[in-house]
């Protein structure tokens, strides 16, 4: 099953920006207290999804925000990029790339989630 992880500086103020973007719960993690590691829950993500995903501490500094992407970067379906993207900008997100079109594949975004990770999402063109 793939997972992924979300490192963050603030682990309450991400699962609100996440749980506010998403629609995302976050469950502790049995026995990862002391990483302040949380499992996630979502539409698409969960046990029972086939793809599972943490967010926890960052173990380290994050990258001065606006920087080049700092690895790879998520980006999940969503039903209203345009929509989606503002909600970001006004709960503590910045903009990375603001929404745009991809022909034959969808209107796309990324931001920056205050925490220093970069988030994409996509509305596919059968979607829209």
């Amino acid at each position: 099953m793939p997972h992924f992880e979300i490192h963050v500086g603030d682990v309450e103020a991400a699962k609100q920006f996440y749980g506010g973007l998403f629609g995302w719960a976050f469950e502790p993690m049995p026995e990862a207290e002391d990483m302040h590691y949380h499992l996630i829950e979502g539409r698409d993500i969960g046990a029972a999804h086939g793809v599972t995903g943490g967010i926890f501490q960052r173990m380290d500094k994050a990258h001065p925000p606006g920087t080049a992407v700092r690895g790879w970067t998520m980006t999940f379906d969503v039903d209203d990029c345009d929509e989606r993207y503002a909600w970001a900008l006004k709960n503590g997100g910045s903009e990375a790339l603001p929404p745009t079109d991809m022909p034959g594949i969808g209107r796309f975004a990324y931001v920056e989630d205050g925490q220093g990770n970069i988030v994409g999402m996509l509305t596919s063109e059968g979607d829209a």
